[in-house]
C-alpha cells in the first residue's frame, strides 16, 4: 500500500482530519458544540472541545493508514505577523505527538493555505499552485480576496488585495441566522430557508474601491424582522447581499488583474446561491461543499506537495 499523509486542522468551529493516499482523500470532521442561541465559542471552549474530539476524528483514519510518511497541520489563521488563535494549538500538539511516535516530519501551514489547496483539489485545479491566481476566502473569520503565487518552496503565498472592512460574511450569516432562531453555525439552515423565497431582492453593495463593508447587511436584516418580513425573505436578502458584494469585489479585481483564474473557498462559498451568481459570471472555480467548509484535506495535500518537491 502506498504511503499516506495525514492532515489535522482545529479551526474555530470544526475538528477535522484527513488521510491522503495515492491521490485520494478521506475527510473526517466534527463541529464543535455551540449552545442554542449562542453566536460562537470562546477560544478556551474551542480548545477544550478539540481535545475531546480529536481522538474520535483521528482514530478511524489511523486505523486504515498502513504507513504515514508525513503530517500536515494548521498552526495559524493565515501566514501573517500576529496571526494567531489558540484553537490551532490543539491540532499542533496532536500532530507533534504523532510525528514523534511515528518518526515522520510535521509540516505546518496556515488554515488559509489549507483552504486554498483543498478547494483547488476539489475543483481539479491543483496545477494552479504553480501559477498566480485570485482566491477568495470567505468564512466566519475571514472575507478576503487574495493574490496567490508560489513561494520559493512551491507553497501558496497570499497577498490580501481586497477584504471586508468590518463584519465578515460568515459572521453576517450566523448573526442573522441566530436572529431568526437558527442554530449556530447557521449557513446550511439559512440556505434552506432562503431557497423558499422567490421574490426579487435589491441591494447596493457598500464598497470602498475593491474593499467592502458588510455590517449594513446585518442592520438591514434586523430592520426587516422588526417590520414583520417573513423569515425566508430575510434569509434570502442576507445571502443575496453577500453574493452581490462578492460580485462587485471580483469584478473590480479582474479589471486590475486581467485574465487571472478565480477560486472561491471557505464555508460561506459552499452556498448554492453564491455559487450560481459567481460561477456563471466569472467561470470561477468552486470546491465541493465538503472541501469548501473547514477541513484538513488542504494541509495534507500541501504536506505531500512539500515532501515531493524536497
Amino acid at each position: 500500500m502506498p504511503d499516506s499523509v495525514l492532515g489535522i486542522d482545529t479551526s474555530n468551529y470544526t475538528t477535522s482530519a484527513a488521510l491522503l493516499c495515492n491521490g485520494e482523500i478521506v475527510n473526517r470532521k466534527k463541529l464543535l458544540p455551540v449552545r442554542q442561541g449562542e453566536r460562537g465559542l470562546r477560544q478556551s471552549e474551542a480548545v477544550f472541545h478539540h481535545v475531546r474530539q480529536l481522538p474520535e476524528v483521528l482514530t478511524p483514519l489511523l486505523e486504515r493508514a498502513d504507513k504515514i510518511a508525513a503530517i500536515g497541520v494548521s498552526d495559524a489563521p493565515r501566514r501573517a505577523e500576529n496571526s494567531y488563535m489558540p484553537c490551532f494549538s490543539a491540532g499542533v500538539s496532536c500532530a507533534e505527538i504523532l510525528s514523534a511516535a511515528v518518526g515522520v516530519p510535521t509540516e505546518r501551514f496556515s488554515h488559509q493555505q489549507g483552504h486554498i489547496a483543498a478547494a483547488l483539489y476539489s475543483a481539479g485545479k491543483l496545477e494552479l499552485l504553480e501559477h498566480r491566481f485570485l482566491a477568495f476566502h470567505v468564512s466566519g473569520g475571514t472575507t478576503e480576496a487574495l493574490l496567490v503565487s508560489p513561494d520559493q518552496n512551491g507553497m501558496p503565498e497570499a497577498e490580501i488585495v481586497a477584504a471586508s472592512l468590518d463584519l465578515k460574511a460568515g459572521q453576517a450569516v450566523d448573526r442573522v441566522g441566530v436572529l431568526l432562531g437558527m442554530r449556530f453555525p447557521c449557513g446550511p439552515e439559512m440556505e434552506q430557508e432562503a431557497l423558499k423565497w422567490e421574490g426579487k431582492i435589491h441591494y447596493r453593495p457598500a464598497m470602498k474601491g475593491n474593499f467592502c463593508s458588510l455590517s449594513g447587511i446585518e442592520n438591514k436584516c434586523i430592520l426587516l424582522q422588526q417590520q414583520g418580513h417573513p423569515k425566508e425573505e430575510i434569509a434570502r436578502f442576507c445571502l443575496e447581499a453577500i453574493a452581490v458584494t462578492l460580485d462587485a469585489m471580483c469584478r473590480g479585481l479582474l479589471e486590475e488583474y486581467k485574465g487571472l483564474p478565480v477560486l472561491f473557498s471557505g464555508g460561506v462559498c459552499s452556498n448554492s446561491i453564491l455559487r450560481q451568481r459567481l460561477q456563471a459570471g466569472y467561470s470561477a472555480y468552486f470546491a465541493q461543499p465538503e472541501f469548501s467548509s473547514d477541513n484538513a484535506a488542504g494541509v495534507a495535500l500541501l504536506a505531500e506537495r512539500k515532501r515531493c518537491l524536497s
